[in-house]
């Protein structure tokens, strides 16, 4: 039995997601990106947790989502909290996990129509 649809009307779903290379809806990007749960995906840029910066998590703010799920890469790998202090003081919620976690994670939180972000190093 099927519980919920192939494709959610208006929001962004990560449809797959390989070393390198991660579909939002019909779309194929090879670069990291911020998925919002609606609206245009951006580029993001950075390519690995050692490049972040706290400004990479300011545009985060501006999308004014609940919580944030940032996929750390390949391997699952813990930054400062000093990095996403812009996204506590507005008190947005954030976890940490693998980027593909993060991206299975998202979807699930896509599909029960929660404002959220996948932040997302590939």
């Amino acid at each position: 039995m099927k519980f919920q649809p192939d494709t959610l009307e208006g929001v962004n779903a990560i449809a797959r997601i390989e070393p390198g290379r991660v579909w939002v809806r019909q779309a194929q990007f090879e670069h990291s990106v911020l998925v919002p749960w609606q609206g245009q995906v951006q580029a993001w840029d950075a390519r690995q947790p050692s490049d972040l910066t706290s400004t990479h998590f300011e545009p985060l703010v501006a999308l004014a989502p609940e919580l944030v799920i940032f996929g750390s890469g390949p391997r699952h790998t813990f930054i400062s909290p000093q990095l996403y202090r812009a996204l506590i003081e507005q008190r947005i919620g954030i976890e940490t996990m693998d980027t593909a976690a993060a991206c299975r994670t998202y979807n699930v939180l896509v599909s029960e129509g929660r404002r959220v972000v996948a932040a997302l190093l590939l």
